[in-house]
């Protein structure tokens, strides 16, 4: 019988809860321990989840001889140095997007994942929602060619609360982490490096300190151009809309659901072997250590994403959300 994967995940929130969900579903995968903010919230977390064990540090799991690999859903600013010392530790890691939010910490994870050779995965989900895949899979068959990416990111957070409605102790912000989903997925979509970005953004809330408001334009070397405009003001209705415009026809994706621009709904049912994006990726993970390769969205394959974040960053004036 084949030793099970034993994943330890750290975060006991929304998205902690989609991994450990979408963990479940996959064979020979063992959830080992929760990590949460506190002791407390990690085991009533643990035990909602049928999980045996909880713990109050990532040192702690890290420290464990029989968890393998760690899952981080936890908050951006500890996405860096978690994932530098889950490498160190000799543990694989998949951290959620971001991974970090400066180009040297991302710099640094991609050079510590290189020299330990550990599977080191970022949640770039996009590229396994269905919807994206079904885009992705017309592309590489040479039927489609992106002409234009429109992309509309919004939400309403005017008080800093999480997806769950619950006081944050951080702060998000549009640009490391939301954009990065798009700036990611425009260049995996037209397999062509962004080779033009520009910003600008909108006041900085008084209290929150970071701007709600935010608006991107992307050139792909293809010729293929990007529109993002991201708000943290927006009341309804809330997520990203992707608009694929292309040489051979239009498709609007919303998460898992995808249209013709003639509202023709496409069914992307089998395109993958669930609906569910972050089982997706949580598959693309087990597979990749199983494996012994590289897993898409790998740091080394995301790190262009980065590396045109800080260049928009320095076009807005230096750190937009510390």
């Amino acid at each position: 019988m084949t030793t099970p994967l034993r994943v330890a995940l750290a975060g006991g929130g929304a998205f902690g809860a989609k991994h450990v969900n979408a963990l479940k579903r996959i064979e020979g995968v063992e959830v080992a321990a929760i990590v949460s903010s506190t002791l407390e919230t990690g085991q009533a977390f643990a035990a909602e989840h049928g999980v045996g064990r909880a713990v109050a540090s990532l040192d702690e799991v890290l420290a464990m001889s029989d968890v393998d690999a760690v899952i981080l859903a936890t908050p951006t600013p500890m996405h860096a140095s978690q994932t530098l010392a889950c490498l160190r530790a000799g543990k694989h890691v998949q951290v959620e997007i971001p991974l970090a939010d400066s180009l040297p910490d991302a710099l640094e994870c991609a050079r510590v994942q290189a020299e330990t050779g550990l599977v080191g995965m970022v949640g770039h989900t996009r590229r396994f929602n269905p919807s994206h895949q079904w885009v992705h899979q017309r592309i590489a068959a040479g039927e489609f060619a992106i002409q234009q990416m429109d992309v509309q990111t919004y939400f309403f957070r005017r008080t800093n609360l999480n997806a769950l409605g619950q006081p944050r102790s951080w702060t998000d912000h549009l640009l490391w982490h939301h954009a990065a989903h798009t700036v990611d997925l425009f260049a995996y979509q037209t397999g062509s490096p962004i080779v033009a970005a520009n910003a600008v953004q909108g006041p900085i809330h008084p209290e929150l300190g970071i701007a709600m408001d935010m608006s991107i334009q992307l050139r792909a070397e293809s010729g293929a151009i990007c529109t993002l405009s991201l708000s943290f003001n927006n009341d309804g209705p809330l997520g990203t809309f992707f608009r694929y415009i292309g040489d051979t026809g239009t498709y609007l994706a919303r998460y898992d659901d995808l249209t013709t621009g003639k509202d023709e709904v496409i069914d992307v049912s089998k395109v993958d072997v669930s609906m569910d994006g972050i089982e997706l990726q949580d598959r693309e993970f087990v597979a990749a250590i199983r494996e012994g390769r590289a897993p898409n969205s790998s740091i080394a394959d995301v790190l262009p994403c980065y590396r045109t974040l800080a260049d928009l960053e320095e076009q807005l004036g230096g750190p937009t959300h510390r």
